[in-house]
Parts: C-alpha cells; structure tokens; sequence
C-alpha cells in the first residue's frame, strides 16, 4: 500500500495570471468514474485528506506529458492545470488511463488533441512547468526501501534537469554514505537480492556524470566501499572481486619515497579511479556517448595535479636522477625508476603546451638527457625500450630542446657517444626490437624542417641537418650497405626483422629526399646510395624491391634534372627495367609501381629520361607488355626528336658566326659559340663517382639466381663517346659532388682547346671605339690534358 501511495504522489500546480505556476499542495491521485460514467482525476492532500483536485477528463482536452513524470492541461480558458508525478510509473498510469478516454495509443502520444493555439504559446506554457524548480523528495535510506529509492533515481535519468536536483539531494542530504552504511549490512546478511539493487543504485548516480558526486564516492573513506557495491552487478554468477585485486594484486612500489603526503594520496585516487573507469564503471548506450565524460576529467585533472606536485619536489626529482645514473644500481630497481619517469612523462601530456614544455626543462635541468643516454647504453632491452619512450615524449613536446643538446654535445663527445649515434646504434645493431618503431619516429620529428626554428640569429635547419649528415647519417644508411655488399649479404638480407630494418630506414631516406634538398643530394650521390638501393629491385623480394622503387620515384618526382642526368649517366633505370622484365606479365604491385613510374615521366614531359628510356630500354619494356603507357612514352620520344630535327633545320639557315646571313647586324663579342656552350654543359654534369671492382662488390650477389644485376656496376662510358674534362664549376643551384676515391680503371682524357676567333667584325661602324672592342674580346683557353687513375 505504501508503494502504491508513493507511485501516485503528485503535485498540483495552477497556472496564476502573472504566467507563474502556484503550488497548491502535495497529495495523491487516483481515477475514478462517478455518477455520469466520466473519468475523474481526484488529488486529495496528504496531511489532511482535504480535496486539492477534482477534475473530470474530457473527450476534447488537449493533455501534454512532458519528462515522464509530468502532466499539463487546460481546464477552461482561464485554467492551466498540471500534476507533477513522484514515480515515472505513477504518471504512466494515469497518462494510460486518460489516452484510453480519448481513444489514443498511450506509447506513442505525448499530446492527445491538437492545439488551438499558436505552437510557440504552447511551448513556453510547457516550459514554464516548475517540473525542475520541484525539489527531489528521496524516500528514507532504510533497508525496507530500497526498491523505492531505485525506482526514484531511475525515473528521473531522462530529464536533465530533475537529474541536476537529484545531484543536489544526494549530496545535501549525505546520501551516498548512508547508501554505504546499507551495503555493510546487506553484505553480512549476504542478502543478493538487496545487493543487486544497490548496484542498480550507485549505477544510476555513476550515470548523472556530476563531478561533486565522485568527489564524496572517491574519497579514501568511501572508494572501497563503492568498489564492493560495483562487484555485485546481477549480470554476473559471482561478485567480480574488485577489491581483492585493488588490495593484494596491485601492489604499490615507492622505488624513492614521496616527501609529499598529498602527492602519495592524489596518486593512490587516481590509479583506483582509473581502475573503475576502465574495469569497474558500467557502459554508456552508444547513445550518450559523454555520458561518463567527468569520470574522464576528474582523471585528467587528478593526473595534472600529480605532475605540477613533481616538478615542486626538488628532493624526489634529484634523487630520482641520481639513482638513474648509478652504475652500480640492481637491474631490477632502475628498471622500476625507469617506468616511473616515463609514467610521469605520460602524465604530463594532460597539461597545456606550455606546461608540458615547462615540465620538460625541469626535467632537463636534472640531466634528463645526460640520463637517457646512459640508459640506451646499457645492453637490457626493457630498460633501453622505456629511456627510448621518454626520449620519444620529449622530441614530441620539444624537439628543438632535444636538436640542441645533441649540436651541443658534438663539441665535447666523440662521434660513438653521441645521443643520435646512440639511438641509430640500438637500431641498426638489434633489429625487430620492440622500439624500433619508436625510435625511427623519433628520427623522423627530429630531421623534419617543419618543426625546425628559424631565428634573426640562427637558422636551426642549416646547423641541425649539418651535424646529422656529418655525424649521423652513414650509421643509419649502414643496413642497405650490409644488404648489399660483402660476402655475408645475401644471409643478412634473408631475416625479415633485417628486410624490415631496411624497409624503415628507405622511410627515412624518402622523407629526407622530400625535405632536405642538397644536403641529402650531395649525401646519395657522393655515396652511391641509389646505386645501392636499386641493388635491391629484386622481384622475388617484393618488399624491398617496392621499398626501392619507391624510393627511385622519390628522386624522380622531384624533377631535379641534375638528378636526372645522374641517372642516364649511370644508367641507372636498367635496374628498373631488368626488374620489370624478370616480374614478367605479373599484374602485382611492381608492375603497376613500373607503369606509374613510367606514366608520370611522361605526364611530366621530363624529356632528358624520355629520350633515354627509348633510346636505351623501349623495346625491352614492351617486349614485356604492349600497353599504352609504353606506346605512349615512345610516340612522345618521337616528337621529341622531330622537334630537335626541325630546330636543327633552321639553325641551318644561320651563318658563320651563330647569326642569320640576311641580318645585318653584328654578333655580340661576349656571347658563346656552340663548342663554348657545350663545354660548359660537360661541365654541370656530376663527376662520376668510382665504383669498386668487381671482387670488392660482391660476387656472390651478381652470381646469386635473386640478383637483378648480373654485371658490376660499370662506370665506363659507351663506345665512341668523348668525355671531356673541365675544370668544375660550382653554382648556387647545382652543388659540388665529391665522390670517395676508390680504384677503378685508368682512363685517358683529353680536352681539345676551345680556339675563339679573334677576326675583326665582317661590319665596322662609325661609332664603336677600340675600347669597347678589346673589352668585349673573350679570353683563349688553354689545353687541358689530365689521367685519371
């Protein structure tokens, strides 16, 4: 009777003319049909029985229920009347009772007639309703009711606003720990059934998402409690455990014991608190989302808090840094220290720019740096992993920090102490290790120019990318080299943790093509890098034959010309080509990466690679495959050359001394002939770098059935063609390449003196003077005879 009473507890408010909603007293309702066989809403006040409504339902009243628990209707034109529902089941009832007079479906409807009025009036009238201005009534925390406290948490979850007075009931009225107090006893009454419904309970007040409600529930008086109240979910056979796994499983390690009592507590909550929102807390529909997105902040505050007390104990900080670097420390224990930094680390990835950066040079006032370095030189994986990590969050907070400790070093460290040597080392030296990843990322954010300062007073991209080609860059090209020469190549080769290590470092190099311009030019040409890398376009390696070819299209997609004749003077697309040939009528991804590669040198109209794809390897291609893309390359080779042909032609019609017979005017002194011209074009090609012979470059590669080259590399020009040597002249576009000096075979070249004519001009004029004449006269150059050895 009880239950019945509260289900049909209501308010009744009338509508004043001040547009107000008075209260006219509490009481409860029931439906009755009297006399004339009219269904009657009778409320009748609870602390006297007096009569506060009689009101009979009408076949035309518009009815509107609004936030479950709420009725509103006109009684008249002058009369507004609503009752507010205690219990959502309460409402449903009489809102059923009422669709059933009016004949419409009580599941569907929310307004049984349609609205004279204007929809706008309507709204504010609903609206102006004091459904939330109603205070929260919450039945007395007593084990005999606690399906009526259940059923009036629940019933207010669909309205935000009656869920805002709840928070404040609960709290008011110190709720939560008498809820506490009921768990103790129903536990030691091993009562389920009152248990599962506590659950349901604290369930529901997780779902109102109120910060001040974790606050009181996650205190250290409290938090254990509602872990027990969270084991019994009834969708489980037993009590999950919670608290046992908290007590006695989790342990607790202070490696330096924390000075600060309120750091100690703030990290005990947050690590409990996280256990609830990832183990414990019940899941959100996939409708609300956000529905626990405080449970997230009270976190993420919890955890800034942790990192701003740190950076404040210059006691545990110093400590921490000197246990680190002892070299007589347990391995055991620095691995502890270790994951300590770098939990403190992932915390601060809560805070703002500027405190993350600010807690960074704390660090690296401590000799973070210093520190890391000693860790990544200790032979442990696991303690090398977690130093790789933090060296990871500091390049991602600043990699401009990390950029200058390392420049700084080169002056006091030797090259194989170096910080970046370091990391390229752990690398190159254990491939497939678990932070491979990791520290090839890091690699990565440090060369990238994007994030690179530029000063009035320095440029860090000139002075950065200086120090890591002079110091860093030929140990990480080290694995192509040791996948491509030496006798141990082909086994070293066959590991697929080595292919993977070369397929990374192709990354990198790619990345450095795009972005680095001549430093990574005079890198790679001076040291045969692309020689080597297209040493792998073998098809039955098709993961690192792709890796090369994408690394070819790289350079290829810059439309560097210097690039470009690099290649045709090495002939390096055979390399290519012998690939594709041996991939054969295959439609994988190597063909198609031949095809594209193929296509855009013609989109692009590079006509130095044009003329030397067709003239040296077309018939080899389609012999392969006759597609369109071949037979286009050609068509655009041939008008190529129809176009020199023609300009040929009408350069014929020009006179002795580079100017058409039929102008009378003069040629200039000062402008080159042909033979100056093509003197100079000799001289912007790159000097060829030596290659080693062939029992210095592998045999057992050239011999090898999963070689693409069965020849060594030769850099010996093509019969009956004249190589001219010159002095080498440097240009602000177009750097110097300096090759190693290795054996190679002796060679003779000869130079022929370029003999310009010092005739007079076939016409004199009046107004020219003699001076003008002996300045415009060019200079005689001298024979050049050199060896090359």
């Amino acid at each position: 009777m009880l239950m019945a009473d509260n289900k049909r507890r209501v308010k009744v408010y009338v509508l004043n003319e001040e547009r107000h909603w008075d209260d006219k007293g509490t009481g409860h309702v029931t439906s009755t049909y009297l006399e004339d066989r009219v269904l009657t809403l009778i409320v009748q006040a609870e602390d006297d029985g007096s009569l506060l409504l009689e009101s009979k339902v009408q076949t035309d009243t518009a009815y509107h229920k609004q936030c479950d628990t709420l009725i509103v209707w006109s009684e008249n034109d002058t009369t507004e009347l609503a009752l507010s529902f205690q219990e959502r089941a309460g409402c449903d009832e009489i809102w059923y009772k009422i669709c059933q007079v009016q004949g419409k479906d009580p599941q569907t409807t929310t307004i049984t007639q349609d609205m004279e009025n204007d929809e706008n009036e309507e709204e504010e009238r609903f609206e102006d309703v004091p459904d939330a201005a109603m205070p929260i009534d919450l039945p007395t925390c007593e084990l005999g009711r606690l399906y009526e406290i259940r059923e009036v948490i629940e019933g207010v979850m669909t309205s935000p606003i009656r869920r805002e007075r709840l928070a404040v009931a609960l709290q008011s009225e110190n709720y939560i720990p008498q809820l506490v107090d009921l768990f103790h006893v129903c536990e030691d009454l091993e009562n389920m059934d009152d248990l599962h419904m506590l659950y349901d309970i604290f369930k529901s007040i997780f779902l109102l998402n109120k910060n001040n409600i974790f606050e009181i529930m996650f205190t250290e008086e409290l938090i254990f409690d509602v872990l027990g109240i969270l084991e019994y979910d009834p969708a489980l056979h037993e009590p999950a455990g919670h608290r046992q796994f908290i007590r006695d499983r989790a342990q607790f390690k202070q490696c330096i014991p924390f000075t600060n009592p309120t750091l100690l507590e703030k990290i005990h909550q947050t690590y409990r608190v996280q256990f609830i929102q990832d183990i414990v807390s019940p899941t959100p529909s996939v409708f609300d989302d956000n529905m626990l997105s405080t449970l997230s902040s009270f976190i993420f505050l919890n955890k800034a808090d942790i990192v701003t007390m740190l950076q404040d104990d210059e006691i545990f900080l110093t400590k921490l840094f000197q246990q680190l670097q002892d070299e007589n420390l347990e391995t055991g224990k620095r691995i502890d220290l270790a994951r300590l930094l770098r939990e403190f680390c992932n915390y601060s990835n809560t805070l703002q720019v500027q405190g993350r950066t600010s807690f960074l040079k704390c660090l690296a006032g401590k000799r973070l740096f210093a520190t890391l370095e000693f860790l990544l030189g200790i032979d442990v994986e696991e303690i090398w992993s977690v130093a790789a990590d933090i060296l990871s969050f500091a390049t991602d907070t600043n990699p401009s920090l990390v950029r200058d400790f390392m420049v700084q070093e080169a002056s006091t460290h030797d090259e194989d102490a170096l910080l970046i040597n370091i990391v390229i080392e752990r690398v190159v030296k254990h491939p497939g290790c678990n932070a491979e990843g990791t520290l090839f990322g890091l690699l990565r954010t440090l060369i990238d120019p994007e994030n690179m300062l530029r000063s009035l007073n320095r440029l860090e991209r000139s002075e950065f990318l200086q120090f890591f080609y002079k110091n860093a860059m030929h140990r990480l090209t080290e694995p192509i080299v040791l996948a491509t020469h030496g006798s141990e190549c082909l086994k070293y080769i066959s590991r697929s943790e080595n292919s993977s290590l070369v397929a990374s470092v192709l990354d990198v190099l790619s990345f450095a093509v795009e972005n680095h311009t001549y430093h990574v030019k005079n890198y790679i040409l001076g040291k045969e890098i692309l020689q080597k890398v297209l040493l792998l376009m073998n098809p039955r390696y098709s993961f690192l034959a792709l890796n090369a070819l994408k690394f070819f299209r790289k350079i290829i997609g810059l439309k560097d010309e210097f690039y470009n004749r690099y290649i045709v003077k090495f002939d390096l697309m055979s390399f290519v080509v012998d690939a594709f040939v041996k991939n054969g009528q295959k439609h994988n991804m190597l063909n198609s990466a031949v095809l594209e590669l193929m296509e855009f040198i013609k989109i692009e109209d590079l006509k130095t690679l044009i003329k030397y794809v067709c003239e040296n390897h077309i018939q080899e291609l389609l012999d392969v495959e006759q597609c369109a893309t071949f037979k286009a390359l050609h068509t655009k080779h041939e008008q190529i050359v129809e176009r020199e042909r023609a300009q040929k032609a009408k350069d014929s019609t020009k006179g002795v001394g580079g100017f058409d017979t039929n102008n009378r005017f003069r040629r200039d002194p000062r402008e080159l002939d042909e033979n100056e011209e093509n003197y100079f074009k000799d001289d912007d090609e790159p000097t060829p770098p030596a290659t080693p012979t062939a029992p210095e470059i592998n045999k057992a590669l050239y011999n090898s059935p999963l070689v693409v080259q069965n020849r060594v590399l030769d850099t010996k020009p093509p019969p009956n063609k004249v190589i001219t040597s010159s002095p080498t002249i440097t240009s602000a576009v177009t750097p110097v390449i300096t090759p190693e000096k290795t054996t190679a075979p002796s060679l003779v070249v000869t130079t022929t003196p370029m003999v310009v004519s010092n005739s007079s001009p076939l016409v004199d004029y009046a107004d020219d003077s003699d001076e003008e004449e002996d300045e415009d006269q060019p200079l005689k150059r001298q024979k050049v005879s050199s060896t090359v050895t």
